[in-house]
């Protein structure tokens, strides 16, 4: 017994010396995918990115394919959601490890001070859009399998990698597509760990509950220079935006959840408003005109509710509504409209469910430290996994810093990422190294 305990213990070793000595290859992969600019909206560059994932994965003995989510949300001509999943058989039969991530990322926004697609290296951090969130975690799984593999050739099971497509606008043309044709079948995938920037001490088990909705008031038009013969739809907008700030975000910010939801401030229900439009669209660039004097007739914002695993998601719904009917009780013709987009449940698994507890270990072995169990404030892959593909053994786990994904200069750490792929690949020695 102590013979067979002293050679896993030599094993982690060499696996924790190849990654450090694969610290170069781990840098340019980074860099490589960073290169590739896979701006979504509008899904710029996804069959790029899949086959360069392809191209760095078969010399590692990875089976691949590519897959199209064909008529899924988002997907068209133009701009084919495209996701790709790789496949390394062990020697043995044994379970399936999937590490999962997306490569997409989001618009730039101002104040950039770096290349965003150079992946330039100063001191201990990589630099670029996406590196955080989350192709510095997509790099730090691919050098932690294969490290793990070249460390023990002969292990019992199988591990994947996929790259998938649409992640920052609810992944409905990637992994809910793929759930949905059984890729994330229990029978087929055991273990799910998606490298999402939770910091490399902390293992997330889930995300609160969302629901996406616009909300409508209508008005009459009518000649901006006679409001009075008109009813103005932005004011109506305004009396509900009043309600809001004096009702509901007080109510929102007296609720707390037994989650360990990160950051602390996420812990309430929130609601953002998102967007507010009302009266004439956009006038066209380069347009030097005034807009025409009228009065809208119609006022949409769109709301972006968090809320807890503790709250019904009906009466979420509800209470809108019923905001809706107090602001309609104090105004006259006061009309609108509240129309669903979309929702996701709440979601989160135990600690000791097999994923967490080996993550939780491997973060006590490499790091000398205790594992943070943290809930995400923002949904992530996992709710398609858990809803659609009924697989409940998923976490996110990886590097980067949260706080910095969608920031300009975003970044993620050479060290970071080496301790977290060590942190994977230890887990893939618990998971799968059972030939003895």
């Amino acid at each position: 017994m102590s013979t067979g305990k002293q050679a896993d213990k030599d094993r982690v070793q060499s696996l924790f010396k190849t990654i450090d000595a694969n610290r170069d290859q781990l840098i340019e992969t980074t860099g490589d995918l960073l290169k590739i600019p896979t701006f979504n909206p509008p899904g710029d560059n996804y069959l790029e990115i899949c086959e360069h994932i392809e191209t760095r994965l078969q010399p590692s003995g990875f089976e691949t394919i590519k897959l199209r989510a064909e008529g899924a949300l988002g997907d068209s001509d133009k701009y084919p959601r495209w996701n790709v999943i790789a496949r390394h058989e062990g020697a043995l039969p044994g379970p399936c490890v999937h590490f999962n991530a997306h490569t997409d990322i989001v618009a730039l926004g101002e104040g950039w001070t770096k290349d965003p697609f150079g992946g330039d290296v100063e001191a201990d951090r990589i630099y670029g859009r996406g590196s955080c969130d989350m192709k510095g975690g997509l790099a730090a799984a691919i050098i932690a399998a294969e490290a793990f593999i070249s460390t023990v050739p002969s292990y019992a099971g199988s591990i994947e990698i996929s790259g998938t497509a649409d992640e920052e606008t609810g992944g409905f043309g990637g992994v809910a597509w793929l759930a949905e044709k059984g890729y994330f079948n229990p029978d087929r995938v055991d273990h799910v760990i998606i490298p999402e920037p939770l910091n490399k001490d902390r293992i997330c088990l889930g995300h609160r509950g969302v629901w996406w909705a616009e909300i409508e008031t209508r008005g009459r038009i009518a000649h901006g220079s006679m409001p009075y013969l008109g009813d103005c739809a932005v004011r109506h907008m305004g009396a509900v935006i009043a309600e809001m700030e004096a009702t509901l975000f007080p109510a929102l910010g007296m609720r707390e959840t037994a989650m360990p939801v990160v950051p602390a401030g996420s812990r309430q229900s929130t609601m953002n408003i998102n967007s507010i439009h009302g009266g004439l669209g956009e006038l066209e660039e380069g347009y030097t005109g005034y807009p025409s004097a009228l009065v809208p007739d119609r006022c949409v914002i769109t709301i972006d509710r968090r809320y807890l695993i503790e709250e019904d998601p009906v009466q979420v719904k509800a209470e809108i509504e019923a905001l809706m009917q107090r602001v309609k009780a104090e105004r006259p013709g006061f009309e609108y409209e509240v129309r669903d987009l979309f929702e996701v449940h709440p979601v989160m698994i135990g600690e000791d469910m097999p994923v967490a507890a080996t993550l939780s270990a491997a973060i006590q072995e490499v790091m000398g430290q205790k594992a943070e169990f943290v809930v995400s404030p923002g949904t992530y892959d996992q709710k398609h996994i858990d809803r659609i593909g009924r697989l409940k053994n998923c976490v996110a786990y990886g590097p980067g810093i949260l706080e910095l994904a969608h920031q300009p200069d975003e970044w993620i750490g050479i060290t970071d990422m080496l301790d977290s792929a060590k942190v994977m690949g230890h887990a893939l020695m618990t998971l799968l190294n059972k030939q003895e």
